[in-house]
C-alpha cells in the first residue's frame, strides 16, 4: 500500500508541472494553425484577384479542383518515388525532433561499442532494392540523431543499386579501403552445420595500416562482425575469398620484422584467424584468387612503411613482385619481378582465362617513364605491358588506383585520381580505346544492366562504373565498334559517359556483387 501511495503522490506532483507545458503546446499549435490558415487565405485572395483581372471566368472553385487533381496524381506516383519521399519526410521529422530536443524513438541512451550497437546506430536502409555494388565513402552525410559524442568522422560504406542510387549507408569509425564480396557459391551451397547466414557477407577493410576489418550484410549494410588484427600485425587494406566463400585471405604486415603475411580467416566460424603464410615479399597489397581455385596471386608492393606515420622507409632498395602461392599450404609456386625495382605492384584484377591485370604505382623520379598497366599469365617469364599511344605513361602520373576487368567482353578499366581520368583498354588488341576525364576518380567495377537504356548508335554496349571523390558514379559504355572497326567511330565518341552525383565523397575502391 505504501508503494501505491508513493506512486500516486509522485503523479500528483508531476501533474502541475506537465499541465502548463501541455497548455503551452496546445496554444502554440492553435496559433500556428490559425496563422497558416489566415496566411493561405490571404495568398489565395491576392492570387485570385490577379487571376480575375486576366480571366473574368476565374473562380475559387478552380483551387479546389487543382488540389484534388494533385491528390489523385499521388495514387499513380511510382512506388520508388513514394519511398524516397517517405524517407525524406522521416529525415525531416528526425531533424525537427532533434532541434526541439524531443525524444527520438529507438535512440539509445548509452554509448556502447559492441558490434550489435554499432550496427543499430550507424546503419540506414533507404530503398528496398537489391544491391549491385558496394563502395567505401571518405565523406558522407550524417544522421545527427544517431551520432554519439565520440563519433565525428564522415567515413562509411554504401550499397548501390543498378540505377546507381544509394540503397543503404553505414558509417565507419575510420577510413576504409577495399571492399570484398563473398562469392555466390557459398550462399547457395552452405549447410546448416556451419550455422551460416544465407545472406552474403561483404568485408570492409580498414585503410593501411588499420588493425580492423568489418563484416557487413550485403542486403542491409548491418555490421555482423568487427575483427581486430593479431598482436604485432596490421592490415594492408585488401583481402579475397576462396571460391567456395569459406575462407578469407588478408594481406598483413609483421610490425616487428616488416615481412609481409597472409592471414587466413574462417568465414563459417565468425571470421576467426586460423593460420597465416608468408607473402614472400614486403608490403603485400592486393591479392586475388586464381580461377583454378587453388592459387593465391599476391601483389607485393615492396615498400616498408612505418605504421603510425605511413612513412616509406626503403624506396631506393624496394623489391616489388607478383607471387603465386598454393592457398592450402602457402608454398611459393612462382614469382615475377618488374623491370624497375621502384615499380610497386599494387592493384590486381583476374581475367577468367587466368591472366592477371596489374596496376603499378611508380615510386621513382617524375621524369622516368615506365609502363603502369601490365599483364601476366603463369609460365610467362616477364610482365607484358599494354600499349599506350606514343608510350605516354606520364598521362597517368605514375599512379594506378584501381583495375577492373570485363572477361566476357575482354575489356579493362584503370583509374588514376592523380591523373584525373579513367582509361579503357581492348584486351584483344592490348590497345587503349580511350580515356575519360574524371577528376579524383578511383573505384572501378564492371557495369550491370549493360543492355538497358540503349542510346542511338550504341549497340551491344559493355562498360564499367567508376566512382570519384566528387560524389559521381559514372557509367562508361563502350561502343561495340570501338573494339572491332575503330575507323568507323573516329568521328564519334568510342565511350559514352553518364554520371550521377551524390552528396558524398567516394573512396578508393568499388566492388560489384
Amino acid at each position: 500500500m505504501h508503494s501505491i501511495d508513493a506512486k500516486t503522490a509522485d503523479k500528483s506532483q508531476q501533474q502541475p508541472e506537465n499541465k502548463p507545458l501541455n497548455h503551452e503546446l496546445l496554444v502554440t499549435s492553435v496559433l500556428t494553425m490559425l496563422s497558416a490558415v489566415m496566411g493561405t487565405a490571404a495568398l489565395v485572395g491576392i492570387h485570385h484577384r490577379y487571376r480575375k483581372q486576366r480571366d473574368a471566368d476565374a473562380s475559387l472553385q478552380d483551387y479546389v479542383v487543382g488540389i484534388s487533381s494533385q491528390l489523385q496524381s499521388l495514387t499513380v506516383t511510382p512506388k520508388r518515388k513514394l519511398v524516397q519521399f517517405r524517407h525524406a519526410y522521416q529525415q525531416a521529422a528526425v531533424a525537427w525532433q532533434q532541434a526541439y530536443r524531443l525524444p527520438i524513438e529507438g535512440k539509445h541512451k548509452a554509448n556502447h561499442h559492441s558490434v550489435t550497437d554499432f550496427s543499430a546506430l550507424h546503419s540506414t536502409t533507404i530503398l528496398p532494392r537489391p544491391v549491385c555494388w558496394v563502395s567505401g565513402v571518405a565523406s558522407m552525410p550524417k544522421n545527427r540523431s544517431l551520432i554519439t559524442e565520440n563519433d565525428e568522422n564522415d567515413f562509411g560504406v554504401v550499397g548501390i543499386d543498378a540505377d546507381r542510387q544509394i540503397v543503404w549507408q553505414t558509417t565507419m569509425p575510420e577510413r576504409v579501403h577495399d571492399i570484398v564480396v563473398q562469392p555466390v557459391f557459398a550462399a547457395q551451397n552452405s549447410s546448416a552445420n556451419h550455422k551460416y547466414d544465407q545472406n552474403r557477407d561483404v568485408v570492409v577493410m580498414g585503410r593501411r595500416p588499420s588493425e580492423k576489418f568489418w563484416v557487413l550484410d550485403t542486403a542491409t549494410g548491418h555490421v555482423k562482425f568487427a575483427i581486430k588484427a593479431s598482436t604485432h600485425r596490421h592490415f594492408y587494406g585488401h583481402a579475397c575469398y576462396s571460391v567456395d566463400g569459406k575462407l578469407l585471405y588478408v594481406t598483413e604486415n609483421d610490425t616487428l620484422s616488416l615481412d609481409g603475411k597472409i592471414g587466413i580467416y574462417d568465414a563459417y566460424d565468425s571470421y576467426k584467424k586460423i593460420v597465416e603464410y608468408d607473402s614472400h615479399g614486403i608490403g603485400p597489397h592486393e591479392l586475388v584468387m586464381h580461377p583454378d581455385g587453388e592459387t593465391l596471386v599476391i601483389a607485393n608492393g615492396g615498400i616498408k612503411t612505418e605504421q603510425a606515420s605511413r612513412e616509406e622507409l626503403n624506396l631506393e632498395s624496394m623489391q616489388p613482385s607478383l607471387a603465386y602461392l598454393n592457398r592450402h599450404t602457402g608454398a611459393l609456386l612462382e614469382q615475377i619481378m618488374p623491370e624497375h625495382n621502384q615499380m610497386s605492384v599494387r592493384h590486381l584484377a583476374m581475367h577468367d582465362d587466368g591472366t592477371v591485370m596489374i596496376g603499378i604505382q611508380f615510386q621513382g623520379e617524375k621524369h622516368i617513364n615506365v609502363p603502369l598497366v601490365l599483364t601476366h599469365k603463369r609460365g610467362d617469364s616477364e610482365f607484358n605491358p599494354l600499349i599506350m599511344p606514343n608510350d605516354q605513361w606520364q598521362r597517368f602520373h605514375q599512379y594506378i588506383a584501381s583495375v577492373a576487368v570485363d572477361s566476357a567482353h575482354n575489356l579493362l578499366c584503370v583509374t588514376t585520381p592523380i591523373g584525373g581520368c579513367a582509361a579503357l583498354y581492348d584486351l584483344d588488341t592490348r590497345r587503349l580505346i580511350d580515356e575519360v576525364s574524371l577528376p579524383d576518380c578511383a573505384g572501378a567495377a564492371v557495369l550491370f544492366n549493360q543492355d538497358a537504356n540503349k542510346a542511338d548508335g550504341y549497340n551491344e554496349r559493355s562498360g564499367f562504373i567508376v566512382s570519384d571523390g566528387q560524389g559521381q558514379l559514372t557509367a562508361l559504355y563502350v561502343d561495340s565498334l570501338a573494339t572491332t572497326e575503330r575507323d568507323a567511330v573516329d568521328e564519334g565518341e568510342p565511350i559514352l559517359k553518364d554520371s550521377r552525383c551524390h552528396m558524398m565523397s567516394f573512396d578508393n575502391h568499388l566492388q560489384a556483387l
